[in-house]
């Protein structure tokens, strides 16, 4: 089962998130947990699609970290 990387950012009242190696496969919820779960039902939901149009399922590439910066 592939692992794809998404993108949460805290929005004005909520979160939305988001998958690089996924165009157009976004999700928002008012928690993170519950933007997760919600980008977990996008994923899924935009592959089918994909598959049902015929279409190239990206493999996922991007990996994201978080490093220390000294100021």
């Amino acid at each position: 089962m592939p692992e794809y990387t998404i993108i949460i950012e805290k929005a004005e009242g909520n979160y939305s998130a988001y998958c690089p190696d996924l165009p157009g496969c976004i999700a928002t919820g008012s928690t993170i947990k519950e933007t997760i779960m919600m980008m977990r039902v996008a994923l899924a939901l935009h592959i089918e699609e994909l598959k049902e149009e015929e279409l190239t399922i990206p493999e996922p590439f991007t990996k994201a970290v978080s490093i220390e910066v000294a100021v």
